[in-house]
Protein backbone atom coordinates (compact mmCIF):
# COMPACT_ATOMS: atom_id res chain seq x y z
CA UNK A 1 0.00 0.00 0.00
CA UNK A 2 1.05 3.20 -0.58
CA UNK A 3 2.09 5.97 2.65
CA UNK A 4 4.05 9.29 3.07
CA UNK A 5 6.96 8.95 4.68
CA UNK A 6 10.06 10.79 6.10
CA UNK A 7 13.70 9.24 5.96
CA UNK A 8 15.73 12.25 6.63
CA UNK A 9 14.76 15.16 8.94
CA UNK A 10 13.39 17.97 7.43
CA UNK A 11 10.80 20.87 5.81
CA UNK A 12 8.02 18.52 5.23
CA UNK A 13 8.01 19.63 1.14
CA UNK A 14 11.20 18.59 1.16
CA UNK A 15 12.05 15.58 2.68
CA UNK A 16 8.24 13.95 2.48
CA UNK A 17 8.03 11.29 0.17
CA UNK A 18 5.24 8.86 -1.02
CA UNK A 19 6.70 4.72 -0.86
CA UNK A 20 5.09 1.33 -0.78
CA UNK A 21 5.14 -0.82 2.50
CA UNK A 22 3.63 -3.79 3.64
CA UNK A 23 -0.40 -3.19 4.58
CA UNK A 24 -0.89 -3.92 8.11
CA UNK A 25 -2.90 -6.65 9.89
CA UNK A 26 -5.06 -6.38 13.28
CA UNK A 27 -3.29 -8.13 16.18
CA UNK A 28 -5.37 -8.57 19.30
CA UNK A 29 -7.26 -6.13 20.23
CA UNK A 30 -6.46 -3.73 17.34
CA UNK A 31 -8.48 -2.58 14.27
CA UNK A 32 -7.07 -2.20 10.77
CA UNK A 33 -8.97 0.95 8.84
CA UNK A 34 -9.17 1.82 5.12
CA UNK A 35 -8.30 5.21 5.59
CA UNK A 36 -10.27 8.02 4.43
CA UNK A 37 -9.31 11.28 5.95
CA UNK A 38 -6.28 12.18 7.63
CA UNK A 39 -6.18 15.57 10.04
CA UNK A 40 -2.82 16.77 10.27
CA UNK A 41 -1.86 19.57 13.10
CA UNK A 42 1.42 21.74 14.22
CA UNK A 43 3.34 18.61 16.05
CA UNK A 44 3.08 16.67 12.60
CA UNK A 45 5.69 19.33 11.08
CA UNK A 46 7.71 19.28 14.21
CA UNK A 47 8.13 15.91 14.42
CA UNK A 48 9.27 15.76 10.29
CA UNK A 49 11.96 18.52 11.65
CA UNK A 50 12.83 16.93 14.77
CA UNK A 51 11.59 19.56 16.82
CA UNK A 52 8.95 18.13 18.95
CA UNK A 53 9.22 17.35 22.12
CA UNK A 54 9.09 13.01 21.42
CA UNK A 55 11.89 12.38 19.21
CA UNK A 56 11.06 11.31 15.65
CA UNK A 57 12.04 7.49 15.22
CA UNK A 58 12.66 7.44 11.39
CA UNK A 59 11.20 6.21 8.89
CA UNK A 60 8.04 8.67 10.32
CA UNK A 61 4.33 8.38 8.83
CA UNK A 62 2.90 11.81 9.96
CA UNK A 63 -1.05 12.34 10.61
CA UNK A 64 -1.64 10.87 14.07
CA UNK A 65 -5.36 11.01 13.74
CA UNK A 66 -7.64 9.99 10.86
CA UNK A 67 -11.15 8.57 10.25
CA UNK A 68 -12.28 5.94 7.56
CA UNK A 69 -13.75 2.02 7.63
CA UNK A 70 -13.30 -0.69 9.34
CA UNK A 71 -11.55 -3.31 7.15
CA UNK A 72 -10.56 -5.88 9.73
CA UNK A 73 -10.66 -6.44 13.38
CA UNK A 74 -8.62 -8.65 15.58
CA UNK A 75 -9.43 -11.08 18.25
CA UNK A 76 -10.82 -9.68 21.61
CA UNK A 77 -12.45 -6.64 20.22
CA UNK A 78 -15.98 -5.82 21.42
CA UNK A 79 -18.49 -2.73 20.28
CA UNK A 80 -16.82 -2.21 16.58
CA UNK A 81 -17.37 -4.29 13.14
CA UNK A 82 -16.24 -4.16 9.59
CA UNK A 83 -18.18 -1.80 7.61
CA UNK A 84 -18.29 0.52 10.70
CA UNK A 85 -17.22 4.47 10.17
CA UNK A 86 -14.55 5.38 12.64
CA UNK A 87 -12.32 7.85 13.97
CA UNK A 88 -9.12 6.90 15.26
CA UNK A 89 -6.03 8.16 16.98
CA UNK A 90 -2.74 6.91 16.92
CA UNK A 91 -1.34 4.75 13.74
CA UNK A 92 0.61 6.92 10.91
CA UNK A 93 -2.36 8.17 9.01
CA UNK A 94 -1.21 9.28 5.89
CA UNK A 95 -1.38 6.19 4.44
CA UNK A 96 -3.97 4.50 2.66
CA UNK A 97 -4.52 1.91 6.16
CA UNK A 98 -3.72 1.84 9.44
CA UNK A 99 -3.71 -0.45 12.29
CA UNK A 100 -4.67 0.67 16.09
CA UNK A 101 -5.67 -0.52 19.46
CA UNK A 102 -9.38 -0.82 19.02
CA UNK A 103 -9.56 1.54 22.24
CA UNK A 104 -8.05 4.40 20.05
CA UNK A 105 -11.00 4.06 17.27
CA UNK A 106 -14.59 5.39 18.26
CA UNK A 107 -18.04 5.14 15.91
CA UNK A 108 -18.83 8.34 14.61
CA UNK A 109 -22.41 9.65 14.09
CA UNK A 110 -23.82 9.34 10.70
CA UNK A 111 -24.29 13.30 10.78
CA UNK A 112 -20.00 13.83 11.09
CA UNK A 113 -18.09 13.53 7.49
CA UNK A 114 -14.49 11.58 7.23
CA UNK A 115 -13.12 15.07 7.03
CA UNK A 116 -14.99 16.72 10.33
CA UNK A 117 -14.15 12.99 11.97
CA UNK A 118 -10.66 13.11 11.66
CA UNK A 119 -10.38 17.26 12.35
CA UNK A 120 -11.62 15.86 16.10
CA UNK A 121 -9.00 14.01 18.16
CA UNK A 122 -5.96 15.86 18.71
CA UNK A 123 -7.83 19.66 18.66
CA UNK A 124 -10.96 18.90 20.57
CA UNK A 125 -9.02 16.05 22.86
CA UNK A 126 -6.04 18.83 23.41
CA UNK A 127 -9.21 21.44 24.64
CA UNK A 128 -11.64 19.74 26.51
CA UNK A 129 -8.68 18.77 28.60
CA UNK A 130 -7.22 22.12 28.74
CA UNK A 131 -11.01 24.07 30.13
CA UNK A 132 -12.20 21.03 31.75
CA UNK A 133 -9.82 19.22 33.30
CA UNK A 134 -7.19 22.13 33.56
CA UNK A 135 -9.51 25.16 33.55
CA UNK A 136 -12.42 24.11 35.45
CA UNK A 137 -14.34 26.31 33.05
CA UNK A 138 -18.01 26.80 34.27
CA UNK A 139 -20.82 28.29 32.78
CA UNK A 140 -20.99 32.52 32.63
CA UNK A 141 -17.01 33.23 32.63
CA UNK A 142 -15.24 34.55 30.12
CA UNK A 143 -12.59 32.94 27.72
CA UNK A 144 -10.12 34.78 25.98
CA UNK A 145 -8.73 32.74 22.89
CA UNK A 146 -5.56 33.39 20.89
CA UNK A 147 -4.92 31.48 17.31
CA UNK A 148 -8.72 31.44 17.30
CA UNK A 149 -8.84 30.74 13.78
CA UNK A 150 -6.32 27.81 13.75
CA UNK A 151 -7.26 23.97 14.69
CA UNK A 152 -7.22 24.10 18.52
CA UNK A 153 -8.44 27.54 18.46
CA UNK A 154 -11.31 27.27 16.39
CA UNK A 155 -12.22 23.73 18.85
CA UNK A 156 -11.87 26.09 22.24
CA UNK A 157 -14.61 28.54 20.77
CA UNK A 158 -17.29 25.33 20.53
CA UNK A 159 -16.03 23.68 23.32
CA UNK A 160 -16.22 27.17 25.35
CA UNK A 161 -19.92 28.13 23.87
CA UNK A 162 -21.05 24.94 25.12
CA UNK A 163 -20.03 25.42 28.21
CA UNK A 164 -21.56 28.26 28.57
CA UNK A 165 -19.05 30.72 28.12
CA UNK A 166 -18.56 34.52 27.04
CA UNK A 167 -15.56 33.77 24.26
CA UNK A 168 -13.26 36.67 23.06
CA UNK A 169 -11.65 35.50 19.86
CA UNK A 170 -8.50 37.05 18.35
CA UNK A 171 -7.44 36.00 14.77
CA UNK A 172 -5.46 37.88 12.03
CA UNK A 173 -7.48 39.05 8.64
CA UNK A 174 -10.93 39.36 7.69
CA UNK A 175 -11.39 35.64 6.47
CA UNK A 176 -10.45 34.53 10.21
CA UNK A 177 -12.15 37.01 11.78
CA UNK A 178 -15.59 36.22 9.56
CA UNK A 179 -14.84 32.12 10.78
CA UNK A 180 -14.45 33.11 14.13
CA UNK A 181 -17.47 34.46 14.13
CA UNK A 182 -19.77 31.91 12.69
CA UNK A 183 -18.21 29.33 15.13
CA UNK A 184 -20.41 31.43 17.42
CA UNK A 185 -17.57 33.62 18.93
CA UNK A 186 -18.88 36.49 21.01
CA UNK A 187 -16.65 38.99 20.46
CA UNK A 188 -13.72 38.69 17.61
CA UNK A 189 -10.55 41.02 17.40
CA UNK A 190 -8.55 41.19 14.18
CA UNK A 191 -5.02 41.72 15.37
CA UNK A 192 -3.92 42.72 11.89
CA UNK A 193 -6.37 46.13 13.11
CA UNK A 194 -5.74 45.69 16.54
CA UNK A 195 -2.21 44.19 17.45
CA UNK A 196 -1.93 46.03 20.61
CA UNK A 197 -5.45 44.19 22.01
CA UNK A 198 -5.15 44.44 25.84
CA UNK A 199 -7.39 47.52 26.72
CA UNK A 200 -10.28 46.28 24.43
CA UNK A 201 -10.10 42.90 25.74
CA UNK A 202 -10.36 44.24 29.47
CA UNK A 203 -13.13 46.88 28.38
CA UNK A 204 -14.72 43.52 26.68
CA UNK A 205 -14.94 41.48 29.85
CA UNK A 206 -15.07 43.99 32.46
CA UNK A 207 -11.99 43.98 33.57
CA UNK A 208 -10.11 40.82 32.82
CA UNK A 209 -10.92 37.49 31.65
CA UNK A 210 -11.44 34.35 33.48
CA UNK A 211 -9.89 31.86 31.20
CA UNK A 212 -7.13 32.41 28.56
CA UNK A 213 -6.31 29.80 26.29
CA UNK A 214 -3.03 30.73 24.53
CA UNK A 215 -1.38 28.49 21.70
CA UNK A 216 0.70 31.43 20.19
CA UNK A 217 3.28 32.49 22.56
CA UNK A 218 5.96 34.92 21.96
CA UNK A 219 4.69 38.42 22.39
CA UNK A 220 1.01 37.50 22.18
CA UNK A 221 1.46 35.45 25.59
CA UNK A 222 3.02 38.81 26.98
CA UNK A 223 -0.27 40.52 26.24
CA UNK A 224 -2.66 37.65 27.38
CA UNK A 225 -1.25 37.83 30.42
CA UNK A 226 -2.48 41.10 31.06
CA UNK A 227 -6.14 40.50 30.17
CA UNK A 228 -6.00 38.47 32.99
CA UNK A 229 -8.60 39.08 35.96
CA UNK A 230 -8.65 38.41 39.17
CA UNK A 231 -8.23 34.31 40.00
CA UNK A 232 -8.13 33.99 36.48
CA UNK A 233 -6.37 30.87 34.99
CA UNK A 234 -4.21 31.20 31.48
CA UNK A 235 -3.74 28.00 29.72
CA UNK A 236 -0.60 27.23 28.17
CA UNK A 237 -1.07 25.06 25.19
CA UNK A 238 1.88 25.95 22.68
CA UNK A 239 4.77 28.23 21.31
CA UNK A 240 4.04 28.65 17.68
CA UNK A 241 5.48 32.20 17.79
CA UNK A 242 8.48 31.32 20.24
CA UNK A 243 8.60 30.58 24.13
CA UNK A 244 8.18 33.30 26.39
CA UNK A 245 9.43 34.33 29.42
CA UNK A 246 7.05 35.06 32.43
CA UNK A 247 6.92 37.98 34.56
CA UNK A 248 5.63 36.14 37.66
CA UNK A 249 5.51 39.51 39.55
CA UNK A 250 2.73 40.26 37.58
CA UNK A 251 1.28 36.18 38.45
CA UNK A 252 0.87 37.25 42.63
CA UNK A 253 -0.30 40.90 42.16
CA UNK A 254 -3.19 39.59 39.77
CA UNK A 255 -3.70 36.31 41.60
CA UNK A 256 -3.75 34.46 38.28
CA UNK A 257 -2.80 30.79 37.57
CA UNK A 258 -0.53 29.70 34.98
CA UNK A 259 -1.83 26.10 33.85
CA UNK A 260 0.61 23.60 31.73
CA UNK A 261 -1.56 22.07 29.03
CA UNK A 262 0.11 18.72 27.36
CA UNK A 263 -2.52 16.64 26.90
CA UNK A 264 -0.43 13.54 25.16
CA UNK A 265 1.47 13.24 29.01
CA UNK A 266 -1.98 13.68 30.19
CA UNK A 267 -3.06 10.25 28.56
CA UNK A 268 0.45 8.36 29.09
CA UNK A 269 -0.88 9.00 33.60
CA UNK A 270 -4.57 8.54 32.68
CA UNK A 271 -5.28 6.19 30.00
CA UNK A 272 -8.77 5.97 30.53
CA UNK A 273 -9.37 9.54 30.08
CA UNK A 274 -9.53 9.75 26.59
CA UNK A 275 -12.21 7.66 26.08
CA UNK A 276 -13.87 9.70 28.40
CA UNK A 277 -13.05 13.22 26.50
CA UNK A 278 -14.05 11.09 22.78
CA UNK A 279 -17.18 10.07 24.09
CA UNK A 280 -18.35 14.11 25.89
CA UNK A 281 -16.42 15.44 22.32
CA UNK A 282 -18.71 13.35 19.95
CA UNK A 283 -21.95 13.22 22.39
CA UNK A 284 -21.45 17.64 20.96
CA UNK A 285 -21.12 16.84 17.75
CA UNK A 286 -23.92 14.77 17.52
CA UNK A 287 -26.15 17.80 18.52
CA UNK A 288 -23.85 20.47 16.20
CA UNK A 289 -22.55 21.82 19.02
CA UNK A 290 -19.18 20.20 17.72
CA UNK A 291 -18.73 20.80 14.15
CA UNK A 292 -15.69 21.52 13.28
CA UNK A 293 -13.73 24.14 11.10
CA UNK A 294 -12.14 22.73 8.00
CA UNK A 295 -9.42 23.63 5.97
CA UNK A 296 -10.01 23.40 1.94
CA UNK A 297 -9.10 19.49 1.99
CA UNK A 298 -6.01 17.98 0.32
CA UNK A 299 -5.84 15.37 -1.68
CA UNK A 300 -3.16 12.29 -0.76
CA UNK A 301 -1.10 12.91 -3.16
CA UNK A 302 -0.62 16.39 -1.85
CA UNK A 303 0.04 15.87 1.69
CA UNK A 304 3.18 17.12 1.75
CA UNK A 305 1.67 20.62 0.87
CA UNK A 306 -0.59 20.46 3.07
CA UNK A 307 1.66 20.26 6.04
CA UNK A 308 4.02 22.89 4.10
CA UNK A 309 0.90 25.26 4.12
CA UNK A 310 0.20 24.57 7.82
CA UNK A 311 3.93 25.13 8.57
CA UNK A 312 3.97 28.40 7.29
CA UNK A 313 0.92 29.48 8.52
CA UNK A 314 -1.44 29.78 5.21
CA UNK A 315 -4.12 27.76 6.50
CA UNK A 316 -7.29 27.94 8.99
CA UNK A 317 -9.21 25.63 11.26
CA UNK A 318 -8.13 21.64 10.77
CA UNK A 319 -5.93 20.43 7.53
CA UNK A 320 -6.76 17.44 6.41
CA UNK A 321 -6.19 15.15 3.84
CA UNK A 322 -8.43 13.31 2.07
CA UNK A 323 -8.40 9.84 -0.45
Amino acid sequence: MRAWQIQELGDPLDKLAIVDVDAPTAGDGQVVVDVAATGLSFPDVLSCRGEYQVKTQLPYTPGGEAAGVVAEIGAGVDGLEVGQRVMLLGGAGLAEQVVVNATSAWAIPDALSFGGAAAIPVNYGTTWFALHERARVQAGETVLITGAAGGVGSAAIQIAKAAGATVIAVAGGEQKVAKCAELGADHVIDHHETPAFVDTVRELSGGGVDVAYEPVGGETFQQVRRCMGWDGRLLVIGFVAGIPEMATNHILLKNYSVVGVHWGASLGRNPASLGEQMRSVLDLAATGAVDPLLNASYGFDDAAQALQDLADRKTFGKVTVER
